[in-house]
């Protein structure tokens, strides 16, 4: 399967999900359709920072939302070492010698919570990682390529969906899918966020967490999308200041 018809799968399952709730589509959304469309019997996401407390954000049952608060609280886990690395986490099977090596004390809190499995996927763009997507199974699981192929749609959906780069950001209406050409939108808004950060590192003289941070603050601050600051920041419309407010160099005589 493509990459574009997975997206575009993913997509409309969340939709759906997001339909059935009578709401906005929201991460809570990604997780359920994830346990929908996969191998496992719950869902998690924890928003997460190497600079303000990291907390969870959803959960589908109560397994999930445990396995969140145990990884959150102990600092170990699949969670904190996909956010610390960068990369999935695959756990089969936590009942392993290696696994209670690597996590003494989750491992068996989580084995006693009811899971067996669990796997982690950081939700990125480029350097900049707002949480973690968090799957579990209560029996050993291994994803075959195209369930981690999907698992990392998901992970990807619910990163622009935590930026608040909604998935109704080119006009389509809560709970149905996206027009075609909305997929490749997508990405380029990743992209933008992205070289926003980026620009706004050189600008304030600060570290890529804190430039994300001042981005996301100005949009929110000013009832703006993310993806909207971003656009202006990387067209140099939009220029921030160490010592000042944001100003728009557009309206510079």
């Amino acid at each position: 399967m493509t990459s574009h018809r997975r997206s575009a799968r993913i997509h409309v399952l969340v939709a759906e999900q997001a339909a059935r709730r009578g709401a906005q589509v929201g991460v809570v959304d990604v997780c359920t359709a994830a346990v929908a469309a996969l191998p496992v019997g719950g869902a998690g996401l924890s928003a997460m920072s190497r600079t303000t407390t990291s907390h969870p954000l959803c959960s589908t049952d109560a397994i999930s939302k445990r396995l969140e608060e145990l990884q959150l609280t102990l600092g170990e886990g699949p969670c904190v070492d996909a956010f610390r690395h960068g990369s999935a986490i695959l756990t089969p099977d936590l009942l392993t010698g290696a696994m209670q090596d690597r996590w003494p004390v989750f491992a068996d809190a989580a084995l006693e919570a009811g899971a067996r499995a669990v796997f982690a996927f950081p939700l990125q763009i480029g350097a900049i990682s707002p949480g973690v997507l968090d799957l579990y199974a209560d029996v050993p699981t291994v994803l075959d390529a195209e369930e981690l192929a999907d698992a990392l749609a998901f992970a990807d959906l619910a990163t622009l969906l935590l930026l608040n780069t909604r998935i109704d950001e080119t006009g389509a209406s809560a709970g149905q899918p996206l027009p075609e050409s909305g997929f490749e939108d997508l990405g380029g808004y990743r992209a933008e966020i992205d070289q926003a950060t980026g620009i706004l590192t050189v600008q304030l003289g600060v570290g890529i967490d804190e430039a994300f941070v001042r981005l996301r603050a100005y949009a929110y601050a000013q009832g703006r999308r993310l993806a909207e600051v971003a656009a202006d920041v990387v067209a140099h419309r939009l220029r921030f200041s160490p010592d000042t407010e944001p100003r728009r160099t557009d309206e510079e005589t």
